[in-house]
């Protein structure tokens, strides 16, 4: 709810009282509101999953890298049109990396496989269709990576 669904809503509403273009965010600047009123949603679902005993310190730490790679996008938007796709999937290939790390086995490498693949697809697909090029992609897809890694090291 708190990843799609709120976040959606707001740019709807964005779009409809005009302060957006499209609702494909397609410049900069469009992106800006959307991106902080996420970040506050993200960091709203990190709060509810550490503030209960019992939810998995993945889901702590995971939830704690989806809120960094969202405060880093603000930031890097900033500089350029940043691909929050690779972000977000850079931070997919970051949990998979780590779940592989704490859990070393031949069925634990199918998540980064599959991980490896959607993050191929999708970066893929941002640069075939021409909304992205390189210099965006390349950053997001690193960013959403190391948030990740940091957010691990944050709440180890």
């Amino acid at each position: 709810v708190n990843g799609i669904f709120f976040p959606l809503v707001s740019v709807l509403l964005l779009k409809a009282v005009g302060f957006v273009k499209s609702i494909l965010l397609p410049t900069q600047r469009d992106r800006i509101v959307p991106i902080v009123i996420t970040n506050i949603f993200f960091f709203w679902t990190f709060l509810i999953f550490k503030n209960f005993d019992d939810s998995p310190a993945i889901m702590k730490a995971m939830t704690l890298g989806v809120f960094l790679a969202s405060s880093s996008a603000i930031l890097l938007n900033i500089y350029l049109k940043i691909s929050l796709h690779a972000i977000g999937v850079g931070g997919l290939v970051g949990l998979a990396l780590l779940s592989l790390y704490k859990e070393p086995s031949v069925v634990s490498a199918l998540p980064l496989t599959v991980a490896l693949l959607i993050a191929g697809f999708v970066c893929t697909s941002r640069l075939i269709a021409s909304n992205h090029r390189p210099v965006e992609i390349y950053p997001g897809f690193i960013a959403g990576l190391v948030c990740q890694f940091i957010s691990w090291w944050i709440m180890a």
